[in-house]
C-alpha cells in the first residue's frame, strides 16, 4: 500500500503522520487489497472557527476509487470522522465483491 500524506497550509508533524497511519490501518484490516492512499490535511482561513481543519482522502482499491472528506474544528477529530466514512465505504465495497449466490443443487434424474 502506497501512503502519501501531505499538508496544505500546515506542516505535517511526525505525531500527526503516525496518528493518520494508525487510523488507516483499520481500513487495511477490513480490506487488504488497498493499492494507493492519498491524504491531504488542510487548514483553511474561514471566518468561522469550526469546520476550519479539513482532511480529505483518495483511496484506490482493486476495482474502485473512493473519496471522502471531513471538516472539524480539531484536525484529529476530522481525521477520525474521515476514517469512519472511508471504513463504511470499504466495507460496502467488500460486500459487493463477495458472491452471495449459492449454486443450485444438481437434479438427479
Amino acid at each position: 500500500m502506497n501512503l502519501t500524506i501531505s499538508g496544505h497550509h500546515l506542516d505535517v508533524t511526525p505525531a500527526l503522520r503516525s496518528y493518520v497511519t494508525s487510523k488507516l490501518d483499520r481500513i487495511t484490516r477490513h480490506f487488504d487489497q488497498v493499492v494507493d492512499v492519498k491524504v491531504i490535511l488542510t487548514v483553511e482561513k474561514q471566518k468561522e472557527k469550526e469546520r476550519r481543519q479539513r482532511a480529505e482522502c483518495n483511496i484506490h482499491v482493486k476495482g474502485n476509487d473512493m473519496f471522502a472528506e471531513s471538516s472539524h474544528a480539531d484536525l484529529y477529530a476530522a481525521v477520525d470522522d474521515l476514517v469512519d466514512k472511508l471504513d463504511r465505504q470499504v466495507v460496502r465495497h467488500k460486500d459487493r465483491l463477495q458472491d452471495h449466490h449459492h449454486a443450485a443443487p444438481k437434479r438427479i434424474m
